[in-house]
Parts: structure tokens; sequence; C-alpha cells
């Protein structure tokens, strides 16, 4: 045990002061978010406000974030974002009075290339933040120092701070790495958190299970916390975090974003079944002044008025027997698209609008909205960074646009038909396949791939427009 919060504001926190810290890790599943959520919970517990961001197209790690600081998780990207807009959006959102949690992606230094372009490590710099390095700890000791000091080398702009050693299997395991890496690296170890089964999340084919479908959600994120913290030497780390100095950036992330013109009802389709949204699309929507009205999938028997609809990503395969079965809401949003109700969708909600959805041997009827059949597959079908062009007139983008987003899907459209139009042409990702992306059906437009409002201002201007538009009509 390395220390143990006592529940009052640590000491290097107090009024008007800002701390940040960015969690990273030499590879995927290190435990970082495991380590990330123990730290929001246990400056919670000592009455510090925090502030969570995520690094990279994520939204489940993030979600988990909003649960245990009790207010939305940020995305940080520069791909999807850009440099600037990235820097202006952490300066927006970071705690006036309390610390910023940054959790990256993948290993430290993983990006776009070999020579790590957009990875974590060029986040951190950007926006001068010290990073915690965790580091499983299975099946090594003193290779544990050859990593650290490997890290050092490779980006000497770069400031670890500290270090997290996670799995730690027991007290020599942990006393040989710990010794290696301060008399080799110079860089503390401030946290040894042992194996701790009790706290594993449930994970399925995009990673870990959404709160939205876990019993008992904030309590799970409240025990993780209780069983890493005493681990976590917190008066060290919350040192590092607040001595991290003026970071210069200046605010002013969604200043492209325009105000609708009249009065708009915009409707999200959000529960368990389409949970992916980024909180700076759902924000970018209100500011622009829509009025969100909130549907759900299942329960909801039909559409209210709206002029225009958003459904994200998610579960339809884990949620189409239920999908299927709620078929008044199905025929309402028939009527309504007949009538010319924009509807933009992503992923998931893009295979919620096809005819059907085959899913572990059995088929399903989705919305009819669009002619594509949709089937489940046991490999990911599209994953990662996307670039597109709009090259076709649509609902919501001009011509000539070029857009980049992200996809992570594991369906793939098994039949198209011959007729269906698209509207982009694909530099980067898998969209729909043979280089298109967003099948288009009167107002309606259907993506794979996702897209950022603060990297992307055309989305949240081209759904006011279209939701204008239609308010007119109607």
């Amino acid at each position: 045990m390395l220390n143990n919060a006592s529940g009052a504001m640590g000491p290097h926190a107090g009024p008007g002061s800002r701390g940040r810290l960015l969690v990273g890790g030499l590879r995927g599943s290190s435990g970082k978010t495991a380590i990330s959520l123990g730290l929001i919970g246990a400056w919670k517990r000592r009455g510090v406000p925090v502030v969570a961001f995520k690094k990279g197209p994520d939204y489940i790690d993030a979600a988990w974030h909003s649960v245990a600081t009790g207010s939305p998780c940020y995305c940080l990207d520069v791909f999807l974002m850009g440099e600037e807009s990235a820097a202006r959006q952490f300066a927006d959102k970071e705690p006036r009075n309390g610390v910023a949690v940054i959790e990256g992606n993948r290993g430290l230094f993983d990006g776009f290339d070999n020579k790590g372009s957009y990875s974590t490590a060029e986040l951190a710099k950007l926006i001068k933040s010290p990073v915690l390095l965790v580091i499983d700890l299975t099946k090594m000791t003193r290779t544990a120092a050859a990593l650290v000091l490997g890290s050092i080398k490779l980006d000497p702009d770069l400031k670890i701070g500290g270090v997290v050693l996670n799995r730690v299997a027991g007290a020599r395991h942990a006393r040989i790495a710990t010794e290696a890496i301060e008399q080799v690296t110079g860089v503390p170890v401030l946290g040894v958190v042992p194996k701790l089964p009790k706290i594993q999340a449930p994970e399925r084919h995009l990673g870990l299970v959404t709160p939205e479908e876990t019993p008992d959600a904030e309590e799970w994120v409240l025990e993780m916390g209780r069983q890493i913290e005493p681990h976590l030497d917190m008066d060290r780390i919350e040192a590092m975090a607040f001595s991290a100095g003026d970071h210069g950036l200046s605010g002013g992330a969604m200043d492209a974003v325009k105000r609708a013109s009249r009065p708009v009802r915009i409707g999200v389709i959000r529960d368990s079944a389409f949970p992916f949204y980024y909180a700076e699309n759902v924000e970018s929507l209100a500011r622009a002044g829509a009025d969100l009205v909130w549907i759900k999938s299942v329960d909801d028997p039909e559409l209210p008025e709206l002029d225009a609809l958003y459904i994200g990503g998610g579960f339809p395969e884990t949620h189409a027997r239920l999908l299927s079965g709620a078929d008044r809401l199905r025929r309402s949003l028939q009527k309504a698209v007949a009538k010319g109700l924009p509807v933009y969708a992503e992923c998931g909600g893009s295979v919620y609008l096809g005819r059907t959805l085959k899913y572990k041997g059995e088929t399903f009827e989705m919305a009819g909205i669009i002619p594509v059949d949709f089937e489940f597959c046991t490999r990911p079908q599209g994953h990662g960074y996307t670039e597109w062009v709009a090259d076709k007139k649509n609902p919501f983008y001009e011509v000539g646009a070029a857009i980049r987003g992200h996809e992570f899907h594991y369906t793939r459209a098994s039949s198209v038909d011959a007729g269906a139009d698209s509207a982009f042409r694909i530099e980067r990702g898998e969209g729909f396949g043979s280089g298109r992306e967003g099948i288009m059906r009167g107002n309606v437009l259907a993506m794979y791939g996702h897209v950022h409002a603060l990297g992307c201002p055309e989305w949240v201007n081209g759904m006011i427009t279209a939701a204008e538009s239609h308010s007119l009509g109607r």
C-alpha cells in the first residue's frame, strides 16, 4: 500500500490551481483505463474537481470516465480535430480549479505512421502535460527499466513524470522492477497495483461493455477506484499533475459552429443500442440553437415531431431482436422519411436503417429505409481513421468537402441494391466497400464512418441547415 487518500483536498490542489496528467501505456490493454478511473475516484474523494479527456476515437472508455466524473468526457484527437482545435478544446474544457485526467490510446508512441504522427506522445507535448506511464509488469522485472529508458531516449522532449506498475505478482516482483526503473532512469515509481480480478470489466467485440448495459455501473466504478487507490502514491502523483505549469493555450474550439436562424428540433436516438456519441457533437448542436429531443429505440412507440434526426453508433446486433420487435417506431420512422425528414446515421445507426441484419445465424428485420442488407462478421470489417471526399450532391455536405473520421465495425453490407446512390469517394478506409461511403435516400445519409464536430464543422452546419429547411416545409 502506497497511500490512502484522507478524503480532504490534496496538498497541491487549491482554489484557482490547475493540474493535468496524461495516463499513457506501452500498448493497448495495459491498464490505462483502470488506472485513470482509480485516479479520478481518488481525486473526487479528496474533493478535487476532475474533468476527463480521452485521446483517440473512443466512445466506450470515455463513457466510463463520464460515469466516474459525473460529467462529460471530452475527446482529444489531433487527426480528427486538427492540432489547433484539439488545443482549443483542451483550453475550453480543462477545469479552472482542479485536475484534467487525459487517458491516452494504444502505445504511447503509436500513431498514424512510423514517425508516430497523432500519437499519445504528440498530444502530451501539444498540451504540455506530464505523462504517468502505466506498465503491465506481467512476466517481467528489470526489462521494465529498459522500456522506460527507451521511451525517454525515443523522445527526450516528452516529460515522463512517473510510472505505475500494473498487474504485479507480489512484493519481490514489485521491489526488483521498482529499483531497476528508478536506478536506471531516475523516473519515480508512483504506483504498484497488484492483479485485481474483481475489477475486471466485461468485454466484447468492440472493447469494454458500455455503462448503459452494465448493472450498477456507478458502483462498479466506485469499487474500482476503492481497490486501486491504496496502491497509488496520490500525494506525489498530485504534485506531478499540479507542477505542469502554464500551457499557453487559448480556447474557442466551437467558434466555427453556425447559429440556427429559426427554432429547430433535432432528435437523437440514444440508449443501450445506440450509445456512441461524442459529447462535443451533441453540445455543438445545442450551441447552434437546436432543441435536442432524446429518443429510445426500443421503449419509445413512435417519433415525435422533428426537423432532423441523428442516429449514432452502437450495438444493433446485440439488440437486433428488440429493434426488430419495435415495429411501431420503425413504421413511424418510415413515414417521417417519406415526408422528407433529414436523417444522419453513423455505423450502427446506419445498420438500423437497413432492410435486414443477419446475426448469429438469424436474420432480423430493420427499419427498411436504405436498400442495404447487413451481416455481422467475426472479424472487424473496418477499423481506423478514414478520409472521404463528397463527390455527389447529398443532404448534409457540400460537394467537394474533404472529411476526416474513423470507423470500427464488425458488420458489413452483404447486399446493396444496384440503384443505391452514395455520397463519398473513399480516400482512406472501408465504408460500404468498393471505394464508396454514405448511402443516400432522399434526405437520409447513412455512413459507416463517424465524424467529430470540432474537426468537421461542415457536419454541424449541415445538420442545422437541413433541419431549418425541413422546418420551413412542414
